[in-house]
């Protein structure tokens, strides 16, 4: 009497949730992650994602100064700067501070109109290389025509600044916000803005994630590279502030650019930071897609056919 041949083994759904790690365990992932860190070159990548975001931080800081004065809220910016001021080491707040002032105050007309266009051109070669960073990490060719990338690279960095003002209002002026909102949803409303911050953020590193590389994967609201990148970014931040305060003296090194020096310090482990998160992210999906395949069947034996392993089977 013959068997019935056993099932296949099942695979997991294209649509498996990206927190299952792809089948890895966390120490596996946490190795190949590093590995290609290393073969990726991701710290040199870093450095150059850091050179244009250098580029781009002062006209998009203008452009935002301006764009936020039309907005009825008393000392909008300057609250705003207080609050950079408790992610960023002294001298590099002071720095783009004061910066940002003559900015402004040597401005005349038109601030609007050409810091608008600063900012995009500026932002947009920023983003520009964000997008081929995360090819290189995505293992992908980019077919995208230039003018093709360059409007998705503007698009990218006008969705990111939109949600990245409304992480920033909401940390800054939640405690009013939730104050109001208090007599709708109860004593939670004081609480509220905090996770609703990290969502935004999260939702902002997802549409980088999700809408950069080339062969667009699958829309996930929340992935383990987003949630590491957005907290690891934090505690880069508060971590970095909190060793100058303490233990670095950059002016002594460096004297007169030592603001700059940490600037760039920041904006090169914040690109660490983004860089990681994608690797994380594309790591999973292979491992995934690696769960996906099918296994290749055995070769015959010399001398014998499909058909009579099947009946020797029987």
């Amino acid at each position: 009497m013959c068997q019935a041949a056993p099932a296949p083994p099942s695979f997991p759904s294209p649509a498996e949730s990206p927190w299952r790690l792809g089948g890895l365990k966390l120490r596996e992932l946490a190795t190949r992650v590093w590995r290609e860190i290393r073969a990726d070159r991701v710290f040199d990548r870093a450095a150059t994602l850091s050179y244009y975001f250098l580029f781009a931080l002062f006209p998009a800081l203008l452009f935002l100064t301006t764009l936020l004065g039309l907005f009825a809220l008393p000392e909008l910016m300057d609250r705003l700067m207080g609050f950079t001021k408790q992610l960023l080491p002294d001298e590099a707040a002071f720095l783009v501070e004061n910066t940002l002032a003559e900015i402004v105050q040597g401005a005349r007309g038109g601030l609007l109109s050409l810091g608008a266009l600063a900012a995009l051109w500026a932002g947009s070669s920023g983003m520009g290389s964000v997008m081929t960073a995360l090819n290189v990490l995505d293992e992908s060719e980019d077919p995208r025509p230039w003018w093709y990338r360059r409007l998705i690279a503007i698009a990218l960095l006008l969705a990111f600044s939109a949600l990245t003002i409304l992480t920033l209002v909401l940390l800054v002026f939640g405690s009013q916000i939730g104050a109001s909102l208090a007599s709708w949803v109860g004593g939670a409303g004081r609480v509220l803005h905090w996770p609703v911050a990290i969502v935004f953020g999260l939702l902002a590193i997802a549409l980088i994630y999700h809408l950069a590389p080339a062969s667009r994967p699958p829309w996930r609201w929340v992935t383990p590279g987003a949630v590491f990148a957005l907290f690891a970014w934090l505690l880069m931040s508060l971590g970095l502030r909190t060793y100058v305060a303490s233990f670095g003296n950059y002016n002594a090194t460096y004297g007169s650019i030592g603001g700059v020096i940490l600037l760039l310090l920041w904006l090169y482990l914040s690109s660490v930071v983004l860089l990681v998160g994608a690797e994380i992210d594309a790591e999973i999906r292979k491992a995934a897609a690696a769960r996906r395949r099918p296994p290749r069947p055995l070769p015959a034996p010399p001398g014998e056919t499909g058909p009579e392993r099947r009946r020797a089977a029987a």
